[in-house]
């Protein structure tokens, strides 16, 4: 090969080379398209749903490299950042959060220092002392067929009605939906409180509720519009903790967490980090960031 051979073939493949960079990568001759932001959100929400933290923080990076300003990007970095411990990416993400969406920055520094509170509350089966802008909520517990009060939802209610009798002028809510035989959640426990003596105008009734989230987003729309700005939390100890994230999270201050004496000792020691996953998820889903979009 002559050397005039040499420097056109060197110079079709510098060509060559020059126009990939320009294109962008190739695999067997073809770009690779960007990852679409709505299928790495995706993904990254089915990972932490089953415990595969590492894979969907990896996710949102990829989608805030295509992406950097989603501010529900970011703020799921922030919050399974703080889960696993990785402090450092938790105060960039909110940092840039800051910038991107104050609002979403807020509410994300909110929903954190909930599920710490959250973790150091202790379930007590005895009245909280309260104030006289406190509201009583007892949460609902699905009832039989027939439309009637299984056993742990009378210890809850006998648990608010021990509150409501130390608290005599704060408003009680009932909360829950998912009726049985045509009967709400909060129906059923309204009446029981009222048939123990409770003044029927210091019951309010929240029967659409179908789960813990909406437990907190609906119940703290009454209280403040019941004159409250604080709360007891009433439900069983196992559920405790959940729900003061929940409540804090949707702008409820938690004062009080009562609860039944049945499986109480088992709920005095702080939950492991693994166990505090259904907080983190549960809390995120108050701050309305979807499961998926």
């Amino acid at each position: 090969m002559t050397l005039a051979t040499r420097v056109k073939n060197l110079a079709a493949m510098t060509f060559a080379t020059l126009a990939l960079a320009a294109t962008g990568p190739a695999v067997f001759g073809t770009a690779v398209a960007a990852a679409d932001p709505a299928d790495l959100y995706n993904s990254a929400q089915s990972h932490f749903m089953n415990g595969q933290d590492g894979a969907g923080l990896d996710d949102l990076r990829r989608l805030l490299d295509e992406s950097p300003d989603d501010a529900q990007a970011l703020a799921l970095q922030a919050i399974w950042s703080d889960y696993t411990g990785d402090m450092i990416t938790r105060e960039v993400a909110l940092h840039r959060l800051d910038a991107v969406d104050p609002g979403t920055a807020a509410g994300t520094r909110n929903m954190l220092g909930a599920v710490v509170a959250a973790v150091a509350t202790v379930p007590m089966p005895l009245p909280a002392l309260v104030g006289d802008r406190t509201g009583i909520v007892v949460l609902g517990y699905g009832l039989l067929p027939d439309g009637s009060l299984r056993d742990e939802l009378v210890d809850r209610l006998e648990a608010a009605w021990l509150q409501a009798i130390a608290a005599p002028w704060a408003p009680v809510v009932v909360t829950g939906g998912n009726p049985q035989n045509g009967v709400p959640e909060a129906a059923a426990m309204a009446g029981w409180l009222i048939g123990h003596g409770l003044p029927a105008e210091r019951v309010l009734v929240e029967d659409r509720a179908g789960s813990t989230v909406q437990n907190a987003l609906f119940s703290t729309q009454l209280l403040h519009g019941a004159g409250a700005d604080n709360a007891v939390l009433v439900t069983s100890p196992n559920h405790i903790r959940r729900a003061v994230a929940d409540f804090i999270t949707a702008g409820m201050h938690v004062v009080g967490a009562m609860t039944s004496t049945d499986q109480w000792v088992n709920q005095l020691m702080p939950p492991p980090r693994p166990a505090q996953r259904g907080i983190y998820i549960d809390a995120s889903r108050v701050m309305m960031l979807p499961p998926g979009r």
